[in-house]
């Protein structure tokens, strides 16, 4: 007979679990946790816990544990119940109930079935009992089982516990009326933390459907910004474990706990939302020319213009009694000439090369010495001065005014999730995703930060984003960088004070850039320099 002393330790018991129940974020270490606790509370032997399927006409095995057998099956054991036990159905091929089977008759009818020896038990089918116990030498005797009802009194799954032991003796015992209600109360509290748990995971889903709604929206945009957005995570999130997994070094107690690891998730996968603000043909600008389309082709009208007016003179001159030779030789420089202009200006239109001082002056001298009738017949320069200062571009296809176009993006981004009502554990998003900008050095934007005002996550982040973009694969403007001048370009910037140099460490060290590069690089990237670039 239990004492009371007993019976209050075992209810201490149950409360110090209901508590770490409801504290458990993780889905499979909180269906482990609740089969333990019931094969704790009630000293059983071994246990099993379904969940009720989508369609309600199956249990799934979750968790299987049977000590004695040393059995362990789903949770953190690593292996999966499906693979050993197939789901139980709760109803034959006829549509009849699946009574027979008592964890299927304890989820159709919501009560809790005791029984004190299986091999004597009446009016439940026990043959697949009886067959695993012979083929383990098991002896299935007392079986519990306990429906699990959620707060709206809907049946989510089912406990079952097997072979209670005397802890005096050691010997198999029935399992009492207080193993019965202890356990029913378990299962209550178990059913509502997974209930929560669920709700939880089902609302954190949907918020991250909305955020790839979001990316997935700026790639329709723009699909260069949009592969962006999916890669800059997932490369975060690889140095943030590779961060966690430092022993040694600046970054050895830097520890990201699972919470901070989804803020941080959620942060990267955000980064980029102030884009969907910017310019399509801003963002997606290939060329120097490019507004909505490549005004390139509006130049070579002009050069044929310019033909058109050679070929003219030259005619006039024939027929004013010039001499021919001379003439036609004229003609042919003046068309070669123009040839090996409107060349050099589709060069440099396409902005792969930084342009050196000689060339941005023949961009000013063909712009200023050579003249066109316009569609109204005047006479105006071959260049406008819109796109003269494209066309001077020295690096890149952007200018200063279409940089800060684009560097709004930052400044959009934190005013859109500051503007939203973060819960607790995501209260750091708006501060990661609009860091990721900033400079160590304090030359970044849009706040001018320096390293020691920024979280470690922004810094993560900054780093991500740079070598995403120069990796990336996708951009119109540029060809994929290969891995080794990717990484001496970073290498460069960690020494200018742009990326923090004890993250880059880790990223060099643990080889967060080959473990990238395998799932987001081309092949013909990954050169055979990069060893000797990740030793440096």
């Amino acid at each position: 007979m239990e004492t009371i002393k007993e019976l209050f330790k075992r209810l201490e018991q149950l409360n110090d679990i209901g508590a770490s129940l409801s504290s458990e974020r993780n889905l499979d270490r909180l269906l482990e946790k609740i089969l333990l606790a019931a094969k704790a509370i009630t000293q059983a032997d071994g246990g099993t816990l379904y969940r009720m399927s989508e369609d309600r006409r199956r249990l799934h095995f979750e968790i299987v544990r049977t000590d004695s057998l040393g059995i362990a099956f789903g949770g953190t054991s690593g292996k999966l119940p499906s693979d050993k036990f197939p789901d139980l159905l709760l109803y034959r091929e006829d549509g009849s109930p699946n009574d027979s089977m008592v964890a299927a008759y304890a989820a159709m009818t919501g009560k809790t079935v005791n029984i004190a020896d299986a091999y004597r038990a009446e009016g439940f089918d026990f043959s697949g009992t009886r067959r695993f116990d012979e083929g383990t030498g098991y002896r299935s005797q007392s079986f519990l089982t306990v429906p699990m009802k959620n707060h709206e009194g809907e049946i989510i799954g089912v406990l079952q516990l097997i072979n209670a032991i005397d802890p005096k003796g050691g010997e198999v015992r029935a399992f009492s009326e207080s193993d019965q209600r202890l356990a029913e109360s378990l299962a209550s509290q178990a059913a509502i933390a997974l209930t929560n748990r669920q709700l939880v995971l089902q609302l954190e889903e949907l918020f991250e459907s909305f955020i790839r709604l979001l990316n997935t929206a700026i790639d329709e945009k723009s699909p260069y910004t949009g592969g962006h957005c999916q890669r800059v995570p997932e490369l975060t999130m690889l140095l943030a474990q590779a961060v966690n997994e430092t022993t040694a070094g600046p970054l050895a107690d830097v520890k990201l706990t699972e919470k901070d690891l989804y803020e941080l998730k959620i942060a990267a996968l955000l980064h980029d939302c102030g884009k969907v603000t910017t310019p399509v043909h801003v963002v997606d600008k290939a060329t120097k020319l490019e507004t909505i389309f490549d005004r390139i082709h509006l130049l070579d009208t002009r050069f044929e213009v310019l033909k058109r007016d050679a070929e003219i003179d030259m005619l006039r001159a024939l027929a004013a009694g010039g001499d021919k030779a001379e003439l036609e030789r004229r003609y042919r420089l003046r068309i070669a000439l123009y040839d090996e202009e409107r060349g050099f200006l589709r060069k440099v239109n396409v902005g792969g090369e930084r342009m050196g001082d000689e060339d941005v002056e023949r961009i000013k001298r063909i712009g200023r010495d050579y003249r066109w009738h316009n569609e109204e017949g005047e006479e105006v320069p071959f260049l406008t001065e819109n796109e003269m200062e494209n066309l001077t571009i020295r690096g890149g296809t952007l200018t200063q005014k279409e940089r800060e176009t684009i560097n709004h993006h930052i400044v959009a981004t934190i005013r859109l999730l500051e503007q939203l009502p973060w819960p607790k554990h995501l209260k750091n998003v708006p501060e990661y995703a609009g860091g990721h900008h900033e400079r160590m050095d304090g030359k970044g934007y849009p706040k001018g930060l320096k390293r020691e005002q920024m979280s470690w996550q922004a810094r993560m982040m900054g780093i991500a984003d740079i070598f995403e973009a120069l990796t990336a694969r996708d951009r119109p403007y540029k060809q994929p960088m290969k891995l080794s001048q990717a990484l001496a370009i970073m290498e460069n910037f960690r020494d200018i004070g742009h990326i923090d140099p004890d993250l880059f460490a880790v990223f060099m060290e643990k080889r967060v850039f080959s473990a990238y590069a395998k799932g987001y690089l081309n092949p013909e990237q990954v050169d055979v320099g990069v060893g000797k670039t990740a030793e440096r």
